[in-house]
């Protein structure tokens, strides 16, 4: 199978990361008090970007020309289908799911897969109370780290009541405040759990 398709579609067996991704993520405020779109762009590791050059590299000149590119970019829309995109959003605590992206527009930078693409929630959330926002593999196959807090952030005028902060757990204190639910399942399968998320850094907003 395709490299992209293999590390992005998780493998329930392998819970711990092997593909590497630093991401940047803006939620974007509509005109009509909803969320718009989640706009993501994903720069992946140079070893996974080497082994999708191999795995998509059609006329093996080494490298992606953009019909080898557009073909990369439509294996990772379907791939990550069933996964949401590794893409959670809840509103005053409910989850809320989100649709396929129109495109994922891929290209090579500096020998790094950089994937730019925009989600839109599945149905109107408006920016009313507690909003979250995150980006995590669920089965830990690929880790997606923001190098600051500067990388999540909002954007529009629907926001100016709005407070934010990025929350980044602290391990420790996640496993010693859940440990009636972190169970034995969790630590020897994390796939089947999907309690990674309690480990997610996220963008969380107050309207």
């Amino acid at each position: 199978m395709a490299a992209a398709a293999v590390a992005l579609s998780p493998l329930p067996a392998l819970a711990h990361p092997h593909v590497f991704a630093e991401a940047r993520l803006e939620v974007v405020a509509g005109n009509d008090g909803n969320i718009a779109e989640l706009h993501n762009v994903w720069r992946f590791d140079e070893v996974f970007s080497s082994s999708v050059i191999v795995d998509f590299d059609k006329n093996g000149n080494m490298k992606l020309d953009p019909p080898e590119l557009k073909a990369l970019g439509e294996t990772m829309r379907k791939s990550l289908a069933d996964y949401h995109y590794f893409t959670t959003i809840t509103a005053n605590g409910a989850v809320i799911g989100v649709q396929k992206p129109d495109v994922i527009r891929v290209s090579m930078v500096d020998n790094q897969l950089i994937a730019i693409f925009a989600i839109r929630p599945e149905k109107p959330v408006p920016m009313k109370g507690r909003l979250t926002f995150g980006i995590y593999d669920p089965t830990m196959y690929t880790s997606i780290d923001f190098p600051t807090d500067g990388d999540l952030l909002i954007k529009g005028d629907g926001f100016a009541k709005c407070q934010h902060k990025v929350v980044r757990p602290n391990p420790d204190e996640v496993i010693s405040q859940n440990t009636s639910t972190l169970t034995d399942a969790f630590f020897n399968d994390p796939t089947g759990t999907d309690m990674t998320k309690l480990f997610a850094t996220r963008l969380e907003v107050s309207c």
